[in-house]
């Protein structure tokens, strides 16, 4: 039956009103970064990843359960998380070798997650070197180089139970200088093993000089300050750095050596002597990531405050906080 005008007047206002108030409900789900009591299944997913943040790029955050006793961290957990903090892009990391986590993070899931948001996950890939492939070195090419394929920007993290520069690692990093991606890499004295002053990985970084190696974990950030004992190589010693550090000497010396300054080893680094700390981040301002280690929902990270608190300049805050990412990644192009 033909609408009269006040049928026709009423359904129109009626209409509208619903329209009106499903574009409230949509704003409050991805303003808010939570799903409340008016969620939409999915929608946070798909807006967040057209939203921009601007402060930093974030090299080392992992998905899913890490350690046991932790949380799960989904893509979705840590993308709120991302905007809560005004962070554009974080690097997943996977994690492939039984000392490094309680439970693998392979690449597949990293890949996955940076298929469906690619402006805000960067993936990096990882295989155990002594992952049992056919052809050796050609068969670890053929594996790294497929994850590149798909879109793996850097190999990592690399935390593995042997000495750093042991033949069979010294292969992964022959096969990512092929490859020109960078290795994130964790030091102690349980994974990527070395020594005071960092012999083994100053032969690597010889060796391999096309490679960039970005530098995480208490072994390597311990190695800020001089005067070592191979005990603090997996502590967060404490107190005024010592001169001679390892860090600035094979800084100095390889222009191929960044820092990834993540987890509670790289803000030790910085907090335990401010003075020191802050003229360290201005000095290596072009080898020094923003990162925070991010894995499980909750997770204090002091990264955000204590680099602030160090009013650094402008420039410098720029490169360390996600331009040297942006290069070091390739992120633009």
């Amino acid at each position: 039956m033909p609408l009269n005008r006040r049928q026709f007047l009423k359904r129109s206002i009626r209409g509208l009103a619903a329209a009106g108030a499903a574009n409230v409900v949509a704003n409050e789900v991805v303003q808010s970064g939570r799903p409340g009591r008016f969620s939409i299944p999915g929608l946070y997913a798909a807006e967040t990843s057209r939203k921009k943040a601007s402060k930093y790029i974030d090299v080392h955050t992992h998905i899913g359960t890490t350690w046991n006793g932790n949380k799960e961290l989904t893509a979705d957990d840590l993308l709120r998380w991302m905007d809560e903090h005004d962070v554009e892009k974080s690097v997943l990391l996977p994690l492939t070798s039984p000392e490094s986590s309680s439970f693998l993070l392979l690449t597949e899931p990293a890949l996955a997650a940076a298929k469906a948001h690619p402006d805000r996950f960067t993936p990096f890939c990882s295989i155990d070197p002594r992952t049992s492939l056919r052809g050796g070195r050609k068969g670890f090419l053929d594996v790294i180089g497929k994850y590149v394929e798909q879109g793996a920007r850097g190999f990592g993290e690399h935390k593995v139970g042997l000495n750093f520069d042991d033949p069979l690692m010294m292969q992964i990093y022959d096969v990512c200088q092929e490859l020109q991606i960078p290795l994130l890499f964790h030091m102690d004295n349980l994974r990527g093993k070395d020594q005071p002053g960092l012999p083994r990985l100053e032969h690597a970084l010889a060796t391999f000089p096309k490679l960039n190696f970005l530098g995480h974990g208490p072994g390597w950030w311990a190695s800020i300050s001089g005067g070592l004992t191979q005990a603090e190589l997996m502590s967060y010693p404490k107190g005024k750095v010592r001169p001679g550090g390892a860090i600035d000497t094979l800084m100095e010396k390889y222009p191929n050596l960044y820092g990834d300054l993540s987890a509670g080893s790289g803000a030790n680094s910085i907090s335990r002597d401010r003075e020191f700390g802050r003229e360290f981040m201005i000095r290596r301002q072009d080898r020094l990531l923003f990162g925070t280690d991010y894995l499980q929902p909750g997770q204090a990270v002091p990264q955000f405050e204590l680099f602030d608190s160090l009013d650094l300049p402008a420039d410098a805050a720029a490169k360390v906080f996600r331009g040297n990412a942006e290069r070091v990644l390739k992120l633009n192009s």
